[in-house]
């Protein structure tokens, strides 16, 4: 099926990563891709060098909030060239935050150009705002039933991701998560782990990013989709442009609901494809619920054998 126009897999949704699974040389396994041109797009829509950040730079550069959303949408968008020119064209898209904005651009809602300037400003404001207001970001596992309702009685702690059902992440200053750490078990929590993230991301604490993303939302270009793709802020699946601006506006301070989500693919959806780089989406939705095949693809190579 090379290089004729596929059909619409009804049964796979293509998962899209958020920054926090990119690292030093993510981008080397890719270089072979027919499709690597796109970080020259990226950059040229940008005027970053994200080639050099996907090859040469270090860990401390790369993990870098404006440069990690960058560099993890150029390989995220070069994996999905990768999967359809195969043949496999996913009904359903789900992207984790950043990820969001790669599964609107993957659906035809956004071009690449205009996906790419979009995080680029995201991710410039809402490192802005790290720097004016620092926090960062914990993850908590094995909560009991009123574990989440517990958090609620903390200063300065929000909750930022809920990624299964007794997995979430929260967001705060570092006063807050002192707290949370030292009094985690109290609260009904197994573990808490304390993520190397230069902000408290999907809460309040990103205001300050609003104005910045809010404009260039509005300046955006849109087209329209025949794919279903499944929004963080309320786990439904939307196709309005105008929806989508107040949902990628929404998210910067609000939680991703990614257990809704993940939820809201209808039974029929029974194979994932995680985009790179990584394979964290993989097994969060694994512990969400049963599919009959997961691919979290390490190379064009495992993209390409991926059969329609």
């Amino acid at each position: 099926m090379v290089g004729s126009a596929p059909r619409f897999a009804e049964d796979v949704v293509a998962l899209f990563p958020g920054q926090g699974s990119i690292g030093a040389g993510a981008g080397a396994p890719w270089r072979a891709s027919a499709h690597w041109g796109l970080v020259a797009e990226v950059a040229a829509a940008t005027g970053v060098d994200v080639a050099r950040l996907l090859l040469e730079a270090d860990e401390e550069e790369v993990v870098r909030t404006d440069n990690a959303q960058l560099a993890t949408f150029a390989l995220s968008m070069i994996g999905y060239r990768d999967l359809t020119a195969g043949g496999v064209l996913p009904r359903y898209l789900l992207g984790h935050s950043l990820g969001e904005f790669s599964a609107l651009v993957a659906a035809g809602l956004l071009s690449l150009d205009e996906g790419a300037r979009l995080i680029a400003v995201r991710g410039s404001a809402m490192a802005r705002a790290a720097r004016a207001t620092p926090g960062s970001m914990v993850a908590l596992m094995g909560g009991e039933a009123d574990a989440r309702a517990g958090l609620a009685t903390l200063d300065g702690v929000w909750v930022a991701n809920v990624n299964g059902a007794q997995q979430v992440v929260v967001s705060g200053t570092h006063e807050g998560l002192a707290d949370l750490l030292q009094h985690h078990r109290d609260l009904g929590w197994r573990r808490a782990t304390a993520l190397p993230v230069g902000g408290a991301f999907h809460s309040p604490l990103m205001a300050p990013a609003q104005n910045d993303l809010d404009a260039a939302l509005e300046r955006a270009t849109w087209g329209g989709t025949e794919h279903v793709v499944v929004a963080n802020v309320d786990g439904r699946a939307h196709a309005d442009p105008r929806e989508w601006r107040d949902l990628l506006s929404r998210q910067l301070t609000s939680p991703v609901e990614f257990l809704d989500a993940t939820l809201a693919l209808p039974a029929s959806v029974r194979v994932t494809v995680e985009m790179p780089p990584g394979a964290v989406l993989t097994g969060l939705t694994r512990r969400i619920r049963s599919f009959d095949q997961q691919y979290a693809p390490a190379d064009p190579a495992e993209m390409g054998a991926i059969a329609p």
